[in-house]
């Protein structure tokens, strides 16, 4: 069974030292800005931005139309409800108006008929009366 030894700390420090070494070793051997691959990955990176763009704004294009054949659609179909509530109403006031002219011819019978007899009545009455010889 292998026996655990704690690093002291010469050891924690060389391997820190090391560490650090490492990583400034990966930082300097990374390429230049005028490396080829470095100006390839950089023209990608580029178009993918711009192709983004272009795709940002023909989606607010086509957001944009849509918005407006909606806005269209509504006022047309807004256009249409307040020609047919017109047309309601003007052939709900034309049906009271027939109605009405109805009632009125109803009533101008009735009283022609009480009128009528109301004179036979009186002419029978007129005949009684002169019948019976009074005046």
């Amino acid at each position: 069974m292998a026996v655990y030894r704690e690093k002291d700390v010469f050891e924690r420090r060389n391997a820190a030292n090391e560490a650090k070494k490492a990583l400034l070793d990966r930082f300097k051997a990374r390429p230049s800005e005028d490396d080829p691959a470095v100006q390839e990955r950089k023209a990608q990176r580029q178009a993918i931005i711009e192709a983004r763009e272009k795709r940002a704004v023909e989606k607010e294009r086509l957001l944009q139309e849509r918005l407006a054949r909606e806005a269209i659609e509504r006022a047309e179909r807004e256009a249409a409800e307040a020609a047919a509530r017109l047309a309601a109403e003007e052939a709900a006031k034309a049906e009271s108006r027939a109605r009405e002219a109805e009632e009125n011819e109803r009533i101008a019978r009735l009283l022609a008929d009480e009128a009528e007899r109301k004179a036979k009545r009186d002419a029978r009455y007129a005949a009684r009366k002169a019948r019976s010889g009074r005046h």
